[in-house]
């Protein structure tokens, strides 16, 4: 297995790819900015240059690669088409070039609510509505893939339980970023996670179950 990381210097995308590496999973890690990177990424961890908007680049980064894991997100601006552009057409070229590569899983960070377009997080240029149009592009791609809607993200560490619902199940609650990290690598080993919508929660009082429960839960 070798797997590609798209958004790897992202808030939850450096958890991914040290998640991936604390595992030995062999990992690339496609960041726009190489210099950066360095400084922020694991040791070990290949690094190359790729922009989702540039399918050019995309097709060099995915060569040899397995996997993919795409953490992408259109950071806030006064640009009302960065969520169009980054959330919907980069996932969108992302996936393209993935078929072409012959990828085995493609796993996307997505976001709970996105079924909900009066959701007051749709005030930042729609930007649940066009990750929505992105889950339907990737299920609609011929690829393997596992759709990963966390609640709220935090930073700090937590080892509050995991909840993991069917899609338009959960519409609050909030989760570490490394316990979304771990969901995302975990879903490339669990037969229950291929092509699911999964939304995910944590909470200190929910049971703790093991990840291929987790998945195998939702229908």
């Amino acid at each position: 297995m070798k797997a590609l990381v798209a958004g790897a210097t992202g808030k939850t995308g450096r958890y991914i790819v040290e998640e991936l590496h604390r595992r030995g999973i062999a990992t690339r890690a496609m960041v726009r900015d190489v210099d950066k990177a360095k400084g922020l990424l694991p040791e070990g961890v290949e690094i190359v240059r790729g922009d989702v908007l540039e399918p050019t680049s995309l097709a060099i980064a995915l060569t040899g690669c397995t996997v993919v894991l795409c953490a992408t997100g259109a950071a806030p601006s006064l640009d009302p088409f960065g969520p169009m552009r980054v959330d919907y057409e980069g996932t969108q070229n992302l996936a393209n070039e993935a078929q072409k590569a012959n990828i085995q899983q493609f796993v996307l960070v997505s976001s709970l609510c996105v079924s909900q377009f009066f959701h007051p997080l749709n005030l930042f240029w729609l930007i649940l509505y066009w990750k929505g149009k992105a889950e339907e592009y990737l299920k609609t791609s011929g690829l393997t893939y596992t759709i990963v809607r966390p609640g709220g993200l935090r930073s700090e560490p937590s080892e509050d339980a995991v909840v993991m619902q069917a899609a338009d199940t959960l519409f609050d609650g909030s989760i570490a970023r490394e316990g979304v990290a771990r969901v995302c690598v975990e879903a490339l080993f669990q037969e229950a996670a291929r092509n699911k919508v999964v939304e995910i929660v944590a909470r200190p009082d929910a049971p703790r179950k093991d990840y291929a429960e987790l998945f195998a839960a939702v229908a």
